[in-house]
């Protein structure tokens, strides 16, 4: 089952992964919780739950799962959108989505698709990513101002913005400033050792104690210790297409973020994950978690590169990390009251600006115009529109520039020649002599690597003036594939040739191209004499044909 996952245990480097990346997430699970609307102890047992069983049924060794900010950002919307329309069971419809969030997670890993969740152009992942960065910053704008968040998402808390201002209350504001200062400026050094959120949690909430009245200043208030409830899945039937698309939004966003990290875990710790196994068991996680009203989660990227810097080698550091956890709930949960909302609010600020894609940002005007254009839209769309609307539209975009490009590239590998002064085919000098010796009365037609539906047109315009002479060889030596559509225009090829009383010759030595060949029917358009798999015979054959006629 655990397909020798824990075979490089390391005990040492383990046990202090777990118990570090522990101290990482405590403060963005409760920041994470709070900013969702479904309170802190949902963000500290989605850190449990889905860091627990995703380590323990994934396909990856050191990767650390917990709810991360994109997540939050999917939940947050998901659940607000629930709870307006439906406050007595909106908060268990949410939960419905992300057990049916994880339920899509394990198709796709069942269906072994884990490793098509990532073939997405990095304009649309960039935008999209930097686009859930500002959505969690703008959501924070309310909380870290000392107010209660607005209802209506981004757009909601932007028209608001008025009101939140002419009612800030500087106490809360001075401490997310605060939180922020220390973020930004604890040395760099000193993070090997200790989390700077771990630090800002502490020195801002033991200031917020020394200089406020502990009611004066809005709190999260006391975790329940114990267990949490179960949510038992609950169904509406007029939100279940929203329902639906949302699981669809979450379970994908989640299989590219825990894909994206398990990567960049492969890239330390020279290993390899298992896609489709780690999909099946970050779905079984969301959906355990989904089950106890937890939060979603997904791969962590800076849980999963601190467990691997500090000697972490297999699951067991997750699974120590979750434990560790569960006892600061079980036991310590009462030393989460005094934390301030606004110091979690100042966590979530400095999340959203670490997801913006900076490193892009700053150089994807040099790089591509185009894709700095693709990116920008699908940054405002996610933000301003449809995360949906933003990622397929993104996806369609990018493809059409792709497949244009490719067509230029690949309408350069279709030629034709009559004489070797054109320089432009692989020919020897035998088979150069052999064209010589037909006087332009035999076109050579030459096609070279995947042919897609975008060369159809350069095919087109190469064998117009067929009409002109006694023979065409089509040589396909160097097609390893074509599609439908280069299929059809192949058998344009041919059937113009032999309207124009122009003898076909057929050169494909490829055992799979004569495989696409005979499904396409096309060799029934050539005779089996006039088929060759060496270009010296095909051309010796096609000069015959000439001078004998």
């Amino acid at each position: 089952m655990f397909s020798g996952r824990f075979n490089e245990i390391s005990f040492k480097g383990d046990i202090f992964g777990g118990v570090t990346t522990a101290i990482v997430s405590l403060p963005l699970a409760l920041a994470f919780g709070v900013a969702s609307g479904a309170g802190a102890e949902a963000g500290l047992w989605g850190a449990i739950l889905v860091g627990f069983f995703a380590a323990l049924f994934g396909g990856s060794t050191s990767l650390i799962s917990e709810p991360t900010g994109p997540m939050t950002v999917i939940m947050t919307a998901v659940l607000t959108s629930m709870m307006a329309k439906y406050p007595e069971s909106g908060m268990a419809m949410a939960f419905t989505v992300v057990m049916m969030a994880g339920a899509f997670q394990i198709l796709i890993g069942t269906l072994k698709l884990g490793k098509y969740i990532t073939l997405m152009p990095y304009s649309v992942i960039s935008g999209f990513m930097s686009g859930i960065g500002i959505i969690l910053i703008i959501l924070q704008f309310s909380p870290l101002l000392g107010q209660s968040a607005p209802s209506g998402g981004v757009m909601g808390t932007v028209s608001a913005l008025p009101d939140i201002i002419s009612n800030i209350s500087f106490s809360e504001l001075l401490l997310g400033v605060l939180t922020l200062i220390i973020l930004f400026l604890f040395p760099e050094h000193y993070r090997k050792y200790v989390p700077a959120q771990l630090v800002a949690l502490v020195v801002v909430t033991l200031f917020s104690l020394i200089f406020f009245d502990i009611d004066s200043i809005r709190r999260i208030g006391e975790i329940p210790a114990g267990l949490p409830s179960l949510v038992i899945p609950y169904f509406n039937a007029d939100m279940f297409m929203t329902m639906v698309i949302d699981a669809l939004v979450l379970g994908t966003l989640g299989s590219i973020d825990t894909l994206l990290t398990a990567v960049i875990g492969d890239s330390l710790t020279r290993t390899e994950h298992d896609s489709d196994k780690e999909l099946r068991g970050q779905g079984l996680a969301n959906m355990i978690s989904g089950l106890f009203g937890a939060l979603p989660g997904a791969g962590a990227t800076m849980g999963t590169v601190t467990n691997i810097q500090v000697g972490a080698r297999s699951p067991l550091s997750g699974i120590v990390r979750a434990l560790v956890l569960a006892l600061v709930v079980l036991i310590a949960g009462g030393l989460t009251e005094p934390i301030p909302m606004a110091v979690l609010a100042g966590i979530a600020v400095y999340v959203g600006i670490n997801i913006l894609d900076w490193s892009f940002i700053q150089r994807a005007h040099k790089v591509s115009l185009q894709g700095m254009l693709i990116m920008y839209g699908v940054m405002i769309l996610t933000v301003f529109f449809d995360l949906i609307v933003a990622v397929g539209l993104g996806v369609f975009i990018s493809n059409i520039i792709i497949i244009e490009q490719l067509s230029r590239a690949q309408a350069q590998q279709v030629k034709a020649i009559s004489d070797t002064d054109q320089d432009i085919v692989p020919l020897n000098d035998s088979e150069r002599d052999l064209l010589n010796r037909a006087n332009g009365k035999v076109l050579f037609f030459y096609l070279s690597g995947p042919m897609i539906f975008s060369v159809s047109k350069a095919i087109s315009r190469q064998h117009s003036r067929v009409a002109d002479y006694k023979a065409m060889i089509l040589d396909l030596t160097d097609v390893p594939m074509f599609d439908v559509t280069v299929g059809l225009a192949l058998e344009n090829a041919i059937k113009d040739a032999q309207d124009a009383d122009c003898k076909v010759y057929l050169l494909c030595p490829n055992k799979q191209t004569r495989h696409q060949l005979s499904k396409f029917k096309l060799l029934e358009y050539v005779a089996q004499e006039s088929t060759y798999v060496s270009r010296y015979d095909a051309l010796q054959a096609a000069l015959r044909y000439v001078e004998s006629s």
